[in-house]
């Protein structure tokens, strides 16, 4: 196995100033956004349970006035019919020049209309006739609470033979972890599918633990929260900032095979967006030194 490559941990440490951000379907963090992050950064664009896709357009719309790249969620579940996503696609294109959206199953039990999955999603047509150039689509690689394994990759599986049809562009943006080592693994498990895809690492914005624990519980975190719990008990209070260092670290660490797809970062901004820019910003400059790697064949080989 390839070995960590210095110069490849420092770009990917340097990818984290063009990360992407998140932000309420009701736009209302537009201003803030404006305050804090760089015009020309993706931000994408939540679609929670009884959102109205208007609603959402107008969102994406305000943001690229603003100079940003909008990336809203498609919540396949959400979509009451075809023509109702036809209408999505055709307003976010017409209205907010949209060029990557991200598709999801959506966090509904029952599906509103012909969609229930992400990729009912990519086989109705509408994405390529609509001019779509990329899609990102979820990646859990702490499982996900209604998906098998082989489901979730059964998945990722289709999304890639459509990515080889159209010639679309496809990534997958992963769940927030509270460590590497699932991200690694999973990434492992991709590549031994022979998944060729961009990775996007999803990271939890600083906040408090008691708050990224109740958005750990709330997404189906799994078990990487013995790290957080670890800080916690460090801390000896919950109301501590915790941000994702230790991830960063623990990428950072990693044998360059293993990390090579990671094409970028997403930040879920829990605390807010100031407290994600600031992060943003001040990593690289306390950056702390990568973790020391095992030893390997390789390196009993060349001594």
């Amino acid at each position: 196995m390839t070995a960590p490559d210095p110069a490849f941990s420092s770009e990917l440490a340097a990818r984290l100033a063009s990360a992407s951000v998140e932000i309420s379907s009701r736009g209302h963090q537009v201003p803030e956004l404006r305050d804090h992050f760089a015009t020309g950064t993706d931000v994408t664009i939540t679609f929670l349970p009884g959102d109205n896709y208007r609603r959402n357009v107008d969102t994406a719309s305000a943001l690229r006035r603003a100079g940003f790249n909008p990336v809203p969620h498609i919540a396949a579940r959400e979509m009451p019919s075809r023509e109702a996503l036809d209408d999505f696609l055709r307003r976010a294109r017409g209205e907010a020049e949209v060029r990557r959206i991200l598709v999801i199953a959506g966090d509904v039990a029952r599906q509103q209309g012909p969609f229930g999955s992400s990729r009912d999603v990519c086989a109705s047509g509408l994405i390529e006739a609509h001019g779509i150039a990329s899609v990102s689509i979820a990646g859990h690689p702490e499982g996900h609470p209604f998906l098998e394994a082989a489901d979730a990759f059964g998945v990722l599986e289709a999304w890639r033979d459509w990515k080889r049809t159209t010639g679309i562009e496809v990534d997958v943006m992963t769940q927030f972890c509270f460590e590497s080592t699932p991200i690694l693994a999973w990434i492992g498990a991709l590549q031994a599918r022979g998944l060729d895809l961009k990775v996007i690492v999803g990271l939890a914005g600083p906040a408090t633990a008691a708050t990224l624990m109740k958005f750990a519980l709330r997404c189906g975190i799994g078990n990487s929260m013995r790290s957080l719990r670890g800080q916690i008990g460090r801390h000896s209070r919950l109301l501590t900032d915790t941000g994702p260092d230790d991830v960063m670290r623990g990428l950072q660490s990693a044998p360059t095979a293993v990390t090579a797809p990671i094409s970028g970062f997403h930040v879920f901004p829990f605390g807010g967006l100031r407290k994600a820019a600031s992060w943003l910003r001040s990593y690289n400059a306390r950056m702390p030194a990568p973790l020391p790697r095992a030893s390997s064949a390789a390196d009993t080989q060349n001594p």
